[in-house]
């Protein structure tokens, strides 16, 4: 006569089969998957081409650059001499009259306040001036 044990019957009734889960998770993975870019996509356009005689970017020359740089506490220099920020906005102006070519390179240091380089600028921009670069360290 056979026996049947109460334990075993709670063992078998308590595993769960996850093979089922799994193939739903990889069949929806593979919808995603394949989906998404579709999601993504653009406006079909016919963009033109580039004009006969287009001037290509030149490199600047490096009387065109005027160097502000900030130091971490609001200390402001421009071309290595330090000035007050009316000056070196008096400065750049009379400049960019000169040469309304002039690009504004700024070198902060990293540590300072993001306002500094703000107020450069802004005061750029107040007289027109609107070609800007920002100096970083390669890593």
């Amino acid at each position: 006569m056979r026996r049947f044990s109460q334990r075993n019957s709670l063992v078998t009734l308590s595993e769960l089969n996850v093979t089922p889960l799994l193939d739903l998770a990889f069949v929806l993975l593979i919808i995603f998957v394949i989906t998404t870019p579709m999601l993504e996509g653009s406006l079909t356009m016919n963009l033109p081409g580039e004009a006969p005689n287009a001037n290509k970017a030149r490199p600047p020359k490096a009387e065109d650059i005027r160097t502000v740089e900030i130091d971490r506490v609001g200390n402001f220099r421009l071309q290595k001499t330090s000035m007050s920020l009316a000056q070196i906005e008096a400065r750049l102006v009379a400049d960019f009259r000169a040469n309304p070519n002039l690009i504004i390179r700024v070198r902060a240091d990293k540590d300072g306040k993001l306002d500094f380089a703000a107020k450069i600028m802004e005061l750029c921009q107040r007289h027109g001036i609107t070609q800007f670069s920002f100096s970083t360290e390669l890593r």
